[in-house]
């Protein structure tokens, strides 16, 4: 399982780096960046509510990987 943020979609509000600290940071303008795209089964939920928290839709879980 895979986690990514299409950076076209992020406007920065944070939630994805606030929820889920071990899978995100943020970057120089507050937009967030993936710092472990692999989700563990112990990040598991924190992926999911990044996900469910995200505004713009911009965060995403791709089970398949």
């Amino acid at each position: 399982m895979k986690i990514t943020i299409d950076t076209d979609l992020c406007t920065g509000h944070g939630r994805c780096y606030t929820m889920a600290p071990l899978l995100f940071d943020s970057d120089d303008h507050g937009h967030g960046l993936v710092v472990q795209a692999d989700v563990t089964p112990e990040l598991e939920e924190q992926a999911r509510t990044a996900v469910r928290n995200c505004p713009e839709g911009a965060v995403m879980l791709d089970e398949t990987a």
